[in-house]
C-alpha cells in the first residue's frame, strides 16, 4: 500500500466520484479506480455502492473517512517537505521510522529482518520520493536533519492511523467471517407469514449454532441477486423459482395469490377481474421483485394489450404503503392470499388462479461451505 493509492482513495470518498477524485488529483480515471478495487480488497470492505452515476461512501466508509483525511493530510504535509514524486510505500515510512528511533541502518535491518544494503536502497529512494534529506549519514550511525525528523513525526502518523484502519477491518472480518448472512425479500409487515418465518429461523438458528450468528438484511430481489454474486450475501431468499444457473438453490415454499380490493368492493363486481382492473389503479411492487413478474403475468392473461395500455399502474417498492393504497386510496394489488389475510380488517381479497403463486427459493454460491448451511438452514425452514 503506497500513499498515493490511499489519497486517492479520501478523494473518491470526498469527492464521490471516480472521474472527480482523478481530475481532482491529476491522475487518469483507471488509476483512481484501480487504487478504490485495491483499499477494498485489503480492507475487506466496500467503501463506495452506486446511487444513480454517483457514488455514495458506504456506512463502513463514513466510519473511516477521518483517518483517511489524517493520512491525507499527513501526506500533505510530507510532500511539502520536498519537491519528490511523491509515489511513497507504507513501508519505506515505517523502515525509516525505524532506522530514525534506533539510530544505526545496520541494527534497524537486522531488526526488521532485511540485508543493510537493501534498507540503505529503500531508504535513499524515500529520500528522493519525498525530494529532500532525511537523514545524516556518520561513522557512530545516522541521525535525522530538520525535514527528517519532520518526516519521523509524519510517518509514525500515518501508519498508526493505518494500523487503526486495518485493525477495524480486520476485527469486522474476524466478526463476519463467524456470521452468515441472509439476504432475503422484504416482508409484508410483522403479521406476514415471511416475516414469522424468519423471525422463528432466527430463534432456531441461533440455538442450533451458537457460535455462528445469522445476520438478516431485506431487499429486492435484483438487490439480492446482485448480493450474492458479490458475496455481501451468503445465502439469499427469494420470491421466485427463477435464479441465476451459476447458483444451486432449493424451492422452500409456495404461497396463493390474491387479487386485493377495497373492503367496500360490491359483490356484483367481485366476478369480473378484468372489468376491476380497468376501473381501479393498480399498486404494484418494483419491477426488480419476483411478485411484479407475477402481476404482470396476471395482468398479461386477463387484459387485451389495448386494455393494459390504458391501466394506471401505481409503482410502489413499498409492500407496507401499497397495502395502505388498497385499504384506504381504492386501489387493487395482487399480494399473497394468506400474509394479508392476518392483517387487522383486511381488504377484499379475490383468490386468484392456481398458476399464480409466490415461490420461496433458498439460493446460495455452489461450493461446499455454502451447501452446508443452506442444508441446514432448509431443515430449520422446514420446522419452522
Amino acid at each position: 500500500m503506497d500513499l498515493s493509492t490511499l489519497c486517492l482513495v479520501h478523494s473518491i470518498l470526498e469527492e464521490r466520484g471516480i472521474r472527480r477524485a482523478a481530475a481532482a488529483c491529476g491522475r487518469p480515471a483507471s488509476s483512481a479506480s484501480a487504487a478504490l478495487r485495491r483499499v477494498e480488497t485489503v480492507l475487506s470492505v466496500p467503501l463506495v455502492r452506486r446511487d444513480g452515476q454517483a457514488l455514495v461512501p458506504t456506512l463502513e466508509a463514513e466510519a473511516r473517512l477521518p483517518r483517511f483525511a489524517d493520512i491525507a493530510r499527513a501526506a500533505a504535509a510530507l510532500a511539502a517537505l520536498g519537491e519528490g514524486d511523491g509515489s511513497i510505500p507504507l513501508t519505506a515510512l515505517s523502515r525509516f521510522a525505524a532506522a530514525a528511533r534506533a539510530g544505526s541502518i545496520n541494527a534497524a535491518a537486522k531488526s526488521l529482518g532485511l540485508g543493510q544494503p537493501q534498507l540503505t536502497r529503500q531508504l535513499s529512494h524515500l529520500e528522493a520520493a519525498i525530494g529532500c534529506k532525511l537523514l545524516d549519514r556518520s561513522a557512530s550511525g545516522i541521525s535525522c536533519t530538520p525535514e527528517g525528523l519532520e518526516a519521523l513525526a509524519l510517518a509514525e502518523r500515518i501508519g498508526g492511523t493505518w494500523e487503526q484502519l486495518f485493525a477495524a477491518s480486520a476485527e469486522r472480518f474476524r466478526r463476519s467471517a463467524a456470521t452468515w448472512r441472509l439476504g432475503t425479500i422484504i416482508p409484508f409487515g410483522h403479521e406476514s407469514e415471511i416475516a414469522a418465518m424468519l423471525a422463528r429461523l432466527a430463534v432456531e438458528w441461533r440455538s442450533a449454532r451458537p457460535r455462528q450468528p445469522l445476520f438478516l438484511s431485506s431487499t429486492t430481489a435484483d438487490e439480492l441477486v446482485s448480493g450474492l454474486k458479490n458475496r455481501r450475501f451468503d445465502l439469499i431468499l427469494l420470491d421466485t423459482d427463477r435464479y441465476p444457473a451459476e447458483f444451486d438453490g432449493q424451492l422452500i415454499g409456495r404461497s396463493q395469490l390474491a387479487l386485493a380490493a377495497p373492503r367496500a368492493l360490491k359483490e356484483t363486481e367481485r366476478q369480473d377481474f378484468a372489468a376491476l382492473l380497468r376501473r381501479y389503479p393498480i399498486a404494484v411492487p418494483s419491477p426488480k421483485s419476483g411478485l411484479r413478474q407475477m402481476t404482470d403475468r396476471f395482468l398479461e392473461a386477463t387484459l387485451s394489450p389495448a386494455e393494459r395500455s390504458r391501466l394506471t399502474l401505481v409503482e410502489v417498492d413499498s409492500i407496507p404503503v401499497i397495502i395502505n393504497l388498497v385499504l384506504d386510496h381504492g386501489h387493487l394489488s395482487v399480494l399473497p392470499e394468506h400474509s394479508v389475510a392476518n392483517i387487522n380488517s383486511p381488504p377484499t381479497l379475490l383468490p386468484l388462479d392456481t398458476a399464480y403463486q409466490q415461490s420461496l427459493s433458498l439460493v446460495w454460491p455452489r461450493d461446499a461451505l455454502s451447501r452446508q448451511a443452506a442444508e441446514a438452514m432448509v431443515k430449520l425452514l422446514a420446522r419452522s
